[in-house]
């Protein structure tokens, strides 16, 4: 997203216009996910996957392409999260592309929907870390 869209963004804070563009990338993952799996190839999505919805398409994608799918969820508490993040900003580690203020943070903390155990028995496997 920061190499291919956030220089050209009107607003730094565009919500609507970002996402139109992660899902304008999220089609092209979909689309690779599928050749590499096509190829026996396994795929890792990173996509935040915060709300449930979410998470639904792609398993339903998944399913449809009879490929399983497996949800690993990290439930950590959001000071340690937040702490991460800032440790991340600093810009030496290989995941950083932009600045992730509390403001973002917040924002997307308050999207946040946990899977619940009925969603979780959805998926071949669930893993739930708690440290």
């Amino acid at each position: 997203m920061s190499r291919l869209y956030w220089m050209d963004s009107p607003e730094k804070k565009d919500f609507a216009w970002a996402i139109e563009r992660i899902n304008r990338c999220e089609e092209q993952i979909a689309e690779v996910a599928l050749q590499l799996s096509g190829m026996g190839v396994d795929s890792v999505l990173d996509l935040g996957f915060t709300l449930r919805e979410h998470r639904e398409t792609w398993r339903a994608r998944a399913k449809a392409a009879a490929i399983p799918a497996e949800l690993h969820v990290l439930d950590l508490p959001a000071e340690l999260r937040w702490r991460r993040v800032i440790e991340r900003n600093t810009g030496t580690s290989v995941s950083y592309s932009f600045e992730v203020t509390r403001e973002i943070f917040d924002f997307m903390e308050a999207r946040w929907e946990l899977p619940d155990s009925a969603e979780c028995e959805d998926y071949s496997l669930s893993a739930f870390i708690n440290q």
